[in-house]
Order: structure tokens, then sequence, then C-alpha cells
């Protein structure tokens, strides 16, 4: 009913509007064409097409048909090529969760062009998570690989790590903050009157974790990095920012940069995947990262 001829001569009905024309870039005789969609309409007990002496139109039946219809002759033309794909190793689809601290659209965009590139017939798909979320994505959602996972060690056996390096922390407000010229180190008692800025834990499995927050303080919640460093800048709260990430405010005095009695200690990072998932694409990525090639430059930048 469905075969691929028939399909090929109702697609180019439906978007010539013409089954002459359709005839003639098939190749085919206008009465082959007129036949194969009349035997289609019997056979499914359905009109695809209201036709006139001077159009040929879609009905609602035929639209929904046609959006089908282009789905599997697409997935034809590439199925050749995406077994090709799977017998030499290759996925089939590749989940990569990056850690917010990490998280560069320009630098995802450059790396997606070129694993597109290197192996069309996978499907790339990248999520964003925050501190233990990354790590539950790989471990409880069907991640392949995850970069910026916190630590510098393994939460399972089966899953490898490479230390990427190190976030420095910044205590960094607005200068016009009432704190700003408060005399270093700063105390608890003087910290916890403001609220702190945090970015939410996104783990849904695993526990939980703040970034930082003291006993009895008030905290802001804010859904990325960016909105934590414009609540920052506008003198809402206190707390922590990457020094890659605040430094040029500083020099410019849209922030200030105090020392507190206890710091917040640097974090480490890594790239990490499962053994159980590591096809071609992804030793394709852990290798970028171990070789330090430049396309994942801008996913690194803000580590020391």
């Amino acid at each position: 009913m469905l075969d691929h001829e028939t399909i090929r001569s109702f697609i180019k009905v439906a978007e010539c509007q013409s089954f002459s024309r359709a005839a003639e870039l098939l190749h085919k005789t206008t009465a082959t064409i007129s036949y194969r969609i009349k035997t289609l309409e019997e056979s499914i007990g359905t009109q695809l097409f209201i036709r006139t002496t001077r159009t040929v139109n879609l009905t609602p039946a035929g639209e929904y048909l046609l959006e089908r219809c282009r789905q599997w002759h697409d997935w034809l033309d590439a199925m050749p090529g995406e077994l090709r794909q799977i017998n030499d190793g290759v996925e089939h689809q590749v989940n990569i969760v990056i850690n917010n601290l990490l998280y560069n659209a320009s630098a995802v965009a450059g790396l997606l062009a070129y694993l597109h590139e290197k192996y069309p017939f996978t499907q790339f798909h990248i999520s964003r998570q925050v501190y233990m979320g990354v790590w539950d994505a790989l471990l409880n959602e069907d991640c392949h690989l995850a970069i910026g996972a916190a630590g510098s060690e393994s939460l399972e056996n089966s899953i490898n790590v490479l230390p990427l390096g190190k976030i420095e922390w910044v205590f960094a407000i607005a200068p016009q903050h009432p704190l700003a010229n408060a005399p270093d180190p700063l105390g608890e008692a003087q910290l916890r009157a403001y609220p702190a800025i945090n970015v939410e834990d996104t783990a849904r499995h695993l526990a939980k974790r703040i970034a930082w927050l003291l006993s009895g303080q008030q905290e802001i919640k804010v859904p990325d990095l960016h909105t934590k460093l414009e609540c920052h800048l506008r003198g809402l709260g206190i707390g922590f920012l990457p020094r890659r990430l605040c430094q040029p405010y500083i020099d410019r005095g849209e922030l200030v940069e105090k020392n507190l009695k206890y710091p917040r200690h640097n974090s480490s990072l890594s790239l990490a995947w499962s053994d159980t998932r590591c096809g071609e694409a992804v030793k394709t990525i852990i290798g970028l990262f171990q070789t330090q090639d430049p396309l994942i430059a801008g996913l690194v930048c803000a580590l020391d």
C-alpha cells in the first residue's frame, strides 16, 4: 500500500499540486502517477486530494499523511548510512550533560557542529545541570558523558573521570553594598544579615547540595549563573562567584572583592563517562579533552 515509489509519488504530487508536473519530475507518465494515488486512496478508504480542473490540493488527511511520508522518506534515504555507522560502533544517540559553571553557548555550538559533521547520523542531546544534578544525569538519566562533574573521583566503579581543573571562588559584591567598605576579613555575623544568592542544585535522585549558606541566613535562589551575577551587580545579595567570570567586573569597579575569615575552597571539576555507554562518538569527545583540543577551550576557560 505504501511502498517506496508510492510514497515518492504522493509527496511529489502534493508538492507540485499537479499530477502531470509530478510525473514529469519523476520521469513517469501522468496515468501511472494518477493510478498510484487512486489505488492508495482506495486501499485506505480515504480521499487524500481534492481535484479540480485546475488544481490538486490535499485534504486534511492528506496533509497528515504528507508529514508522515516525508519523515519515512527521509529515514529510508538515511538508513544505509545509519546502519553503516552502527556497524562501525558509532552511537545512534549521545546525551551530554554540562555543568552550569562551564556552559558556554558558543563553545557548545562549535562542538556540535564538529560532531555533526563527523557523525551525521548521530543525534546529540545537550542538557545543562547544576552541582549534583550533573552526576544525577550521568548515573540516573541515561546520559553518556558529563562535562564538569563535581570532584575528581568517581561516584561509581563503572564511571571514569578525567580531572579538568578547579573553579576559584571569589566573594564579590556590588560597590554600593553595605559590606563593600567594611574592613577585611568579614565574619559570619556580618554576612548573615544579607541574603545569599545561590543557583539551586538540580539533582533529583541524589541529595541536593547548597553552594554557600550560613545558618539562619536568607537565601535567594536563581536558575543560572548569569542571573546570579546580575543579582550581585545590583547589590541584591552576597556570595561567591567564579574568578574567571567576575574578574572583569572587579577590574572595572562594578564588583568589589572581599576577604572572609572562612573563604570557600576551590571546586574540582571533571569529565566523567560510563564504561557501558562509550561508543566511538563519546570516545572522540573524550579525546578532545585529553588532548586539550582548541575546540573545547571555551568549555574549560572558567577553570584554573
